[in-house]
């Protein structure tokens, strides 16, 4: 399963993503939303940094993920971490099941490829839909098809002094995935390492079809943006988002 093994170093491993840009780019969004944003979902919310660092900036936080792994470090991650101290919960996104409203919903670092099959995603996005307040927000980032493309056959590393992740991305235009095969190796003492394996897939979406999604949920004001940018995208950008509101 996805995660089982990484969860305990995922944070190191990507140590290099800058969370407080992210909520600051979120922030961005939220400051044009004519409802007040207060409390958000963070969809797909894995370690739950992104959900610390809006926390700590005043939002009452919910985190939901399919990973109990990812979960329990989370859980432990946000302890304290603003005013109200998140909630989390043990959902996958098209089985989204909340206990009240929200105004806003984020899922990011292309957490939306991670659903494989088109017609999961569209459950998911009717889900997200249902719980939003009237005017609310639902932002998300994609790998784009062509930077999926692009990966096939590129292997990667991660390491730090006690673990050691090399992965190989391959890419199958049919299935439209790109398959991520990780080996992962723990220190277990100075002498003695454990091996483990994981699959990860990411599904190319493109966003013709993201926005035919969105408005099949019942979003209207649908947007996109280029990587962290209030503008559309670029050509060839590898990364773009999507702001879409519910009616008033």
């Amino acid at each position: 399963m996805a995660y089982e093994f990484l969860a305990g170093c995922y944070d190191r491993f990507t140590a290099d993503v800058d969370y407080p840009r992210w909520a600051d780019y979120i922030e961005k969004h939220f400051a044009r939303s004519a409802l007040p944003i207060r409390t958000v979902l963070d969809l797909a919310c894995g370690t739950g940094s992104l959900t610390a660092e809006l926390a700590a900036r005043g939002y009452e936080m919910i985190g939901a993920d399919c990973s109990e792994e990812m979960l329990s470090v989370a859980a432990e991650k946000c302890r304290s971490a603003g005013p109200v101290e998140p909630i989390f919960l043990h959902q996958a996104m098209e089985d989204l099941d909340l206990y009240g409203t929200i105004d806003a919903c984020v899922c990011c670092l292309d957490s939306v490829n991670y659903v494989t099959r088109p017609r999961t995603l569209a459950r998911a996005f009717r889900r997200v839909h249902t719980f939003l307040m009237p005017g609310g927000l639902f932002l998300f980032d994609v790998n784009t098809p062509d930077k999926l493309r692009g990966l096939d056959g590129q292997v990667f590393l991660d390491e730090d002094a006690d673990a050691y992740c090399v992965w190989r991305a391959d890419y199958s235009p049919r299935r439209r995935i790109c398959t991520y095969g990780m080996d992962l190796f723990f220190r277990e003492t100075d002498r003695l390492w454990r091996r483990e394996e994981e699959v990860h897939e990411e599904y190319a979406y493109e966003p013709a079809e993201l926005e035919d999604m969105l408005r099949g949920a019942g979003f209207r004001h649908i947007r996109q943006y280029g990587e962290l940018k209030l503008r559309a995208p670029a050509p060839g950008e590898g990364r773009i988002f999507f702001a879409a509101r519910k009616e008033s």
